[in-house]
């Protein structure tokens, strides 16, 4: 009988067990993050009684829009990525890492690093960790909120890396602009933890990965996959479907072959009998002087179905934004409530906490 073992999240304790489950001497196992609270979900999905189904690692998918499902990855789909991201980046080079271990991200860092046969780096700290790179090739792998930051404070060390890959949320064309024009080669990433982290590169899907789309619905292929969500037989099924990853996103293939992002499928809300797409509101927002940053969710509503709730950093008025939205969308599109905050709550793993803004609407 398989079982699932739970192990600290901490680099060198996942980079320990990921060595053995790739050369066959490990246990499978579930990283524990150190966060007590994010720890508690994670138990919750690895469920470490009953016998393990498949894979050797479970990995809890974000829980951006609520709780958290145990997401299954076999060895070939660890491999398989880890091989096609080397073969896109133009070989093997030295990682270092500073994401959390516990997440896709940061684990198929340490996975390139075990096939690659080059130590890791892992620093709290970028430049200390930047400065303590040996290897010929250099990468990196971080969120967006990462770089932006890193752009103001050590624009330096990231020139000195070979690529840097960026993902776990959107990379606006703000920020793309921003590191081109200071020559940090930034690689943006699209995948989830379903699909052994990144797939997509820079809208070009890895060897082996394939892009499909199903009424605007993104379905991804390949060996990159996951075997499945942990002891939920329903779920999988209604994921992986004729062997492709049903996604939670909308895209569209451009003229020149690339795939975009164009939101998620919950994107389009109906408010007042009106079909409002969430993406071109918040877009809007940001265009807005007063606004330094802004989310747009739907919110369950007795009268209008699903209100319009702007969560917004800035000085703006409910009324001001109202107006910015309608001189170039419709009035009905506009947001019903604001909500002003100090900051957007973040998950660990680089994305917004959507559940919690539900939360603070309700």
């Amino acid at each position: 009988m398989t079982t699932l073992r739970l192990i600290p999240g901490s680099p060198p304790g996942v980079l320990s067990a990921l060595r053995g489950v790739l050369d066959g001497s490990g246990d499978p196992f579930a990283p524990l993050p150190a966060d007590p609270a994010l720890a508690e979900r994670v138990r919750r999905v690895a469920r470490v009684d009953v016998p393990l189904e498949s894979g050797v690692v479970m990995l809890p998918t974000s829980g951006s829009s609520g709780e958290p499902k145990g997401v299954l990855l076999s060895r070939t789909a660890l491999v398989a990525s880890a091989e096609a991201t080397h073969a896109r980046l133009g070989g093997p080079g030295q990682w270092l890492l500073v994401m959390p271990a516990y997440f896709v991200g940061g684990l198929q860092v340490l996975t390139r690093s075990l096939l690659a046969g080059i130590n890791p780096v892992m620093a709290e700290d970028f430049g200390d960790g930047a400065k303590a790179m040996t290897g010929e090739r250099r990468y990196t792998s971080m969120v967006p909120t990462q770089l932006a930051r890193l752009l103001e404070t050590d624009v330096e060390a990231l020139r000195s890396f070979d690529a840097i890959l960026v993902g776990a949320a959107a990379t606006s064309a703000d920020l793309k602009q921003r590191a081109h024009d200071a020559h940090v080669n930034v690689v943006t990433t699209y995948g989830m933890t379903e699909t052994g982290g990144g797939c997509v590169y820079d809208g070009r899907p890895l060897d082996g990965v394939t892009v499909a789309l199903d009424n605007d619905r993104v379905v991804l292929g390949g060996p990159t996959l996951f075997d499945g969500y942990r002891l939920e037989p329903m779920l999988t099924a209604e994921a992986l479907q004729d062997k492709g990853f049903r996604t939670q996103d909308r895209g569209r293939i451009k003229e020149d072959g690339r795939l975009e992002i164009l939101g998620r499928i919950d994107d389009v809300v109906i408010s007042g009998g009106v079909n409002v797409v969430l993406p071109s509101v918040q877009q809007r927002l940001l265009t807005h002087e007063l606004v330094a940053d802004a989310v747009v969710l739907g919110v369950d509503d007795q009268e209008w179905g699903s209100r319009v709730v702007a969560f917004v950093i800035g000085t703006a008025t409910l009324d001001e934004l109202r107006d910015h939205v309608s001189a170039e969308l419709p009035r009905t599109w506009a947001p019903r409530e604001l909500i002003h905050l100090d900051e957007l709550p973040m998950l660990a793993s680089g994305k917004v906490d959507r559940q919690r803004l539900r939360e603070l609407a309700r």
